[in-house]
């Protein structure tokens, strides 16, 4: 595709605000500006129903697989000539924002609605997916349906797995009518690229337009179950308890403390603790608690777990604790594609926009498709660096940035031979 094309051609940015708008009222959470579709909900029904319907109003060939992955792709292409893909997730967290995976999904139809009505010829299709339960809010672990569809998880084991109530991902699936015919592993596209919002202040911060993502943190989340002895508060003596609660309030002080001794890019997150029976005059007998380590180094990343598994085994002892680990999610740093990279920077330069090169902090699909094809993502700026929030925003002229950049990278890869 020449230059001059590129530079002539743009999204329509009213057409993508009024898309994210639109699918951000599907579970809005009243009195907010956020937004609550956990995925396999009702919620989350409509909001796929939503979306589906646009990609079946531009007359995109659109795929359900058997973990409810969506797939739209432009149809006209000889069989076998693999798209150059987009997409992320429209899944939120409980209490989530309208731009966290949503600006990944309808930027790219945005894109593909685009090259549609400038009557391009491409040597290759474009497609855009949502790929089912990324947050991991509801079901472990994150990036659930990327991952089956690129075939790090067995489809039959990801439709055993269930939520904290019992919930099963297949017997969900079939309720909401998106358990599809579409086998998995998923064709291997030739390219995958992701746009999304940064979730993070550093764009903001140096006054940056686009971040060019070079990789993402490994991750990984733990859940500790601490069986001690419920009693009752003021009768037992401090000597003779066994108080849960206690070991885990020391596993935040540490986790917290754990980050400063391996300094950044080391990260540290105590998410939830459940105690029970959670009564203001009783020794817990249980408290359950959610550890996130990540780091951009693997062997860093493997170094704060071993300290981390030696420091709960350690104070768990000392109190009489029993403790019962579960790992929910565990993945390695990724490392993007440099050739897919380079044509990221190229193409927010070409667009005449800042942009630096940078890590990613959260987990996204896109580091799943880096295991089968060249892949690498976008950053937009996020408005006080906030997201997983109902205050969650992006301006509109991040975001048409930001889908400028996905369109000229996307047609570039349509023409790149890898």
């Amino acid at each position: 595709m020449n230059d001059s094309v590129l530079e002539d051609l743009s999204i329509d940015p009213k057409r993508l605000v009024a898309r994210i708008e639109a699918l951000g009222e599907v579970g809005a959470i009243p009195g907010t500006t956020g937004c609550a579709r956990l995925a396999l909900t009702d919620d989350d029904l409509a909001g796929r129903d939503l979306v589906v319907t646009w990609m079946r109003d531009l007359g995109l060939d659109v795929t359900i697989d058997g973990i409810g992955n969506v797939i739209a792709t432009m149809p006209g292409f000889a069989a076998g000539n693999r798209p150059v893909m987009t997409g992320s997730h429209i899944d939120t967290v409980g209490t989530g924002g309208k731009y966290d995976g949503n600006l990944g999904v309808l930027a790219g139809l945005e894109v593909i609605e685009t090259v549609i009505a400038a009557g391009l010829e491409l040597d290759r299709p474009l497609a855009v997916g949502f790929f089912t339960n990324e947050e991991g809010a509801r079901f472990q672990p994150d990036m659930l349906g990327s991952l089956v569809y690129v075939g790090g998880l067995s489809l039959e084991d990801a439709l055993l797995i269930q939520d904290r109530d019992g919930a099963v991902v297949g017997e969900e699936l079939d309720r909401i009518g998106y358990s599809g015919p579409a086998p998995v592993p998923g064709p291997t596209p030739h390219a995958f690229v992701e746009l999304h919002i940064e979730q993070g202040p550093v764009l903001e911060n140096e006054d940056i337009t686009i971040g060019v993502v070079e990789g993402v943190q490994g991750i990984s989340w733990t859940e500790l179950t601490l069986n001690g002895q419920s009693c009752h508060a003021g009768t037992t003596p401090m000597r003779l308890r066994h108080d849960p609660g206690y070991v885990a309030s020391k596993i935040v002080t540490f986790v917290r403390d754990l980050t400063a001794e391996f300094g950044e890019p080391q990260v540290g997150t105590v998410g939830a603790i459940n105690l029970t029976p959670n009564l203001v005059n009783v020794v817990p007998s249980v408290a359950t608690i959610t550890v996130d380590l990540r780091n951009t180094n693997e062997a860093v990343l493997q170094q704060a777990e071993t300290k981390f598994r030696g420091f709960v085994a350690q104070a768990a002892e000392r109190e009489g604790v029993g403790v019962q680990t579960r790992m929910l999610a565990r993945f390695e740093p990724v490392n993007f594609d440099p050739r897919v990279i380079k044509i990221v920077e190229q193409s927010a330069a070409a667009a005449g926009l800042t942009h630096r090169r940078m890590p990613s902090g959260a987990g996204h699909d896109a580091q799943m498709f880096a295991r089968v094809c060249p892949t690498a993502m976008i950053f937009t700026k996020s408005v006080n660096g906030i997201s997983h929030n109902v205050t969650e925003y992006t301006e509109p002229a991040d975001l048409e940035a930001g889908a400028n950049v996905l369109l000229r990278t996307m047609l570039t890869l349509a023409g790149t031979e890898f």
